[in-house]
């Protein structure tokens, strides 16, 4: 039966968040991977455009999303879905950190507006 204990997730930073990895294909998982996402008060994060479809849900605090344009402040409780080819931003503008739990297909990247495709090892 696989499991992942929290103690087994494997953390990641980058842009000045952190991902905590618990399914992917390192864990067992053969289609989809989950993460818990950490972004601290007054992280920015590049604009990227995702490949695949992501489901990202706010556990606790706020968030200023802007996606393919439209600027929204996500509070704990709700949930945004990101289709493949849009073009994602997060902001955390408030002094929480805010934690969110994130899901999407095996081999997702995300293409950074200077064209870098980042492969995110969480989601592969």
């Amino acid at each position: 039966m696989p499991v992942i204990r929290s103690s087994e997730a494997v953390t990641h930073e980058i842009h000045g968040a952190r991902f905590v990895s618990y399914a992917t294909p390192l864990t067992g998982s053969k289609e989809l991977c989950a993460w818990r996402g950490e972004v601290p008060p007054g992280t920015k994060a590049p604009a990227h455009t995702v490949s695949k479809e992501e489901i990202l849900h706010l556990l606790v605090g706020t968030l200023r999303i802007t996606l393919d344009g439209d600027t929204a402040d996500l509070a704990a409780g709700d949930t945004l879905i990101v289709n493949a080819g849009s073009t994602l931003a997060v902001e955390n503008p408030t002094d929480q950190t805010a934690l969110t739990w994130v899901t999407t297909s095996v081999g997702l990247t995300a293409e950074l507006a200077d064209g870098t495709v980042l492969t995110p090892p969480w989601a592969n």
